[in-house]
């Protein structure tokens, strides 16, 4: 009978121990974050729909029975139906002129040459690392000298320029991976590099278009400096995010907590339907582009 070599599974068995060790570890510390994220939201929507003796005499308990009365309180009586609007309609516009914007540059940047190509996608890349705070006195000034303070144009201009370096970044690198061939056989056929670039290229480019866009929507619908600085004294202009502040000043005061744990649940629900409607192309898109 053949005799067997014990030298040579100990280092499997050893490299294998290790590698379950690891994994452990790994799932476990997953399992953690995802408390620490989940558990937060949870609380939040369970206390949106508590009285407030009972956020406080039982906080970590489910409510004895739901409770909408704060929902609408917060929608009505704290403007929060006016805010959502003005949030919808600001980052509607910009997500739309961001995306349009930053496709057609990241294109031009990764799949043409001319000279300062590279100059113009460092420009690019370098507005990544300019904090946005020392831009608000000249950017201030700027506005109000072209009458776009308070305004919905404004506001969507500079949500556009503010989220463009990102855009413009994330897609150079997903247009550089899509094959040419495509758009080689598409320019043999007549097509003009305008058509070939919606018809042919941009949707190929899906994946990374909603990946880039689900970022985008939660920048700017988070987004609370911008607005606050350019939307002075206009309460009707008002977005989400100094909606929010306005109702936690407000309702702090007055110990209406469900209310401000119902306002705060209204401006996650966008961002949560958002994730858990686009998440496999999200997951898609932070990969490199495939042929179809």
């Amino acid at each position: 009978m053949p005799v067997r070599d014990s030298r040579r599974t100990e280092p499997q068995q050893a490299g294998g121990s290790e590698g379950r060790v690891l994994n452990v570890f790994s799932h476990g510390v997953l399992v953690l974050w995802g408390l620490m994220v989940t558990l937060p939201l949870l609380w939040a929507v369970m206390s949106a729909f508590k009285t407030d003796n009972e956020i406080f005499t039982s906080p970590w308990a489910l409510p004895g029975r739901l409770h909408f009365d704060a929902w609408g309180r917060a929608w009505s009586q704290a403007h929060m139906n006016q805010y959502f609007l003005n949030s919808l309609i600001v980052v509607a516009g910009s997500l739309f002129g961001t995306m349009l914007l930053g496709a057609m540059a990241a294109y031009v940047l990764a799949r043409f040459e001319f000279p300062g190509n590279r100059l113009i996608y460092f420009l690019f890349v370098g507005g990544m690392s300019f904090p946005v705070i020392l831009a608000l006195v000249p950017l201030f000034f700027v506005m109000k000298n072209m009458q776009l303070l308070n305004t919905y144009p404004g506001l969507i201009l500079v949500y556009i320029a503010y989220s463009l370096p990102f855009t413009i970044f994330f897609l150079s690198g997903f247009f550089r991976t899509l094959p040419t061939s495509v758009a080689e056989a598409a320019m043999i056929d007549g097509a003009s590099h305008t058509r070939t670039f919606f018809q042919v290229m941009l949707p190929m480019a899906r994946p990374g278009l909603i990946s880039v866009g689900i970022f985008n929507f939660l920048g700017q619908w988070n987004q609370y400096l911008l607005p606050t600085v350019l939307n002075v004294g206009d309460e009707n202009r008002k977005l989400l995010p100094q909606g929010l502040v306005a109702l936690a000043v407000n309702q702090g005061y007055r110990g209406d907590w469900s209310g401000l744990f119902a306002g705060l649940v209204m401006a996650m629900l966008p961002v949560l339907a958002a994730y858990i409607v686009f998440q496999r192309q999200v997951q898609a898109g932070l990969t490199a582009g495939a042929l179809k």
